[in-house]
């Protein structure tokens, strides 16, 4: 799986490259600004990037900026960002295009390798890998919605496990009940939202976007 990882910190951005080649992933360029993380991403087309939300010159949000140019121009193309802190504003400008392939983790996160590595390969194959705190706090902006106060407790945290990138297992095991359960709460949330089986597209995406994206 080729990766292109944009980090403007050194010994950060040399250790993300160890640990994403030691997992068997290509890292195809590892940069530190954001017109360069753009130039990679548009020569390159990797399978996936990962990038720092704030990088040089302004250190405002030109990781994320580039990112979202780099998926405008080329549509849907997956890309994992990492922020010091949960900042709801920058997550829906990466929401905002419904698109999916999408991820927001706080940097705190990769020090748990297999939860990083896990979102990294999330993204890649199109889902969504969401922090928990970022989860946390876009649910509580959205809870006037109509649509997610239709939802039971255990349906909202089914959806919000989603939202973090698990799978049904995953799911199944943090709220201690069965796959099956999780399959039957799942299907009621796409009931819940209109998402039918004939619709395009990754309904268990759609779903996590209904709720997430607040644009």
């Amino acid at each position: 799986m080729r990766v292109v990882l944009a980090e403007d910190q050194a010994l950060l951005r040399d250790g993300l490259v160890r640990l994403l080649t030691a997992h068997g992933f290509d890292v195809v360029a590892a940069v530190e600004t954001g017109p360069d993380l753009l130039a990679a991403l548009l020569d390159q087309r990797p399978d996936v990037a990962v990038a720092d939300i704030r990088l040089p010159p302004t250190f405002k949000n030109e990781g994320l900026a580039a990112s979202l140019e780099a998926r405008r121009q080329i549509p849907g193309m997956p890309v994992l960002i990492l922020s010091q802190h949960v900042e709801p504003l920058y997550a829906r400008e990466l929401l905002s295009d419904s698109a999916g392939a999408i991820g927001y983790l706080l940097k705190d996160r990769v020090s748990n390798v297999r939860a990083f590595l896990e979102a990294v390969r999330t993204v890649a194959s199109g889902g969504t890998a969401m922090d928990p705190d970022v989860v946390a706090q876009l649910f509580a902006r959205r809870s006037r919605d109509e649509r997610l106060s239709a939802l039971t407790p255990r349906e909202r945290e089914v959806l919000a496990a989603m939202a973090e990138g698990h799978a049904n297992a995953g799911i199944a095991a943090r709220l201690v009940i069965t796959e099956k359960a999780v399959s039957n709460h799942i299907n009621t949330i796409f009931a819940k939202l209109g998402l039918l089986p004939d619709l395009d597209g990754n309904r268990r995406v759609l779903a996590v976007l209904a709720f997430l994206d607040t644009a």
